[in-house]
């Protein structure tokens, strides 16, 4: 069996990236623990097919983590040409090796002319777009339990849920990829005027193991917080 052949590395904050390769396989680890592989990536495209769907002719679509790549490509692959895809991602380093490695992956989706890269952190971006976005797909990290980074956990918390729904348009949809499910994060998504469907998805053709999505639709009609009843008018008598 051929060996892992270490390809680049990064040193983000306290974390180390690696990005190794096996024949045609690729993993991406974070302190030698696998955050992405190409060998399991149908649940990334399907997060993008589930949350699409949803939504009629979207002008504009976030994708949260770039990753592989899988997220994005399919995005491209099924939203109209006119449509702008902004994809943002907190690893230069990752970005980089899209470019230089992983192309083949993808199809060179950072080549497509629709595709804007903004290197940065997903919440920093949500939180200065109002009303921006008809989809928004996170990827980002392993989901709300599985966190591979800390920092990453103030996207999946109130504020971050938040701000996601300040960021779409009204009737806009927002789709987060979980290696696991998380009743924690459905009750947010919830009290925070969303829609909520969460799907259990392969995580890769023909496997056993699923992954989850959580697919939040935001209400045009929802105000954020409980809304109180209306008190009745007395009747002169």
């Amino acid at each position: 069996m051929q060996q892992w052949v270490t390809v680049d590395r990064a040193t983000v904050g306290d974390n180390e990236f690696v990005l190794a390769r096996r024949a045609d396989e690729w993993v991406v680890r974070v302190d030698q623990r696998v955050l992405m592989s190409s060998r399991m990536h149908q649940s990334e495209i399907a997060l993008a097919e589930r949350a699409i769907e949803r939504v009629k002719l979207p002008g504009s679509v976030l994708v949260g983590g770039l990753g592989l790549g899988y997220t994005l490509r399919a995005v491209l692959n099924l939203v109209p040409k006119t449509t702008r895809v902004t994809v943002v991602e907190l690893v230069s380093e990752l970005v980089d090796w899209n470019r230089k490695y992983l192309h083949e992956l993808n199809a060179r989706a950072l080549e497509d002319p629709r595709c804007e890269v903004v290197v940065g952190d997903a919440f920093d971006l949500l939180a200065r777009s109002s009303g921006s976005f008809d989809i928004i797909v996170l990827d980002v990290d392993n989901g709300p339990e599985a966190l591979s980074q800390a920092k990453n956990q103030r996207i999946y918390g109130d504020s971050g849920v938040r701000a996601c729904r300040h960021a779409l348009t009204p009737g806009g949809v927002l789709g987060v990829w979980s290696a696991g499910p998380s009743d924690k994060f459905r009750t947010r998504l919830l009290r925070s005027g969303f829609d909520v469907d969460v799907q259990r998805v392969p995580a890769r053709a023909g496997a056993r193991g699923t992954h989850v999505l959580f697919l939040g639709q935001n209400h045009p009609r929802r105000s954020d917080g409980p809304t109180r009843p209306k008190r009745r008018q007395r009747r002169d008598s």
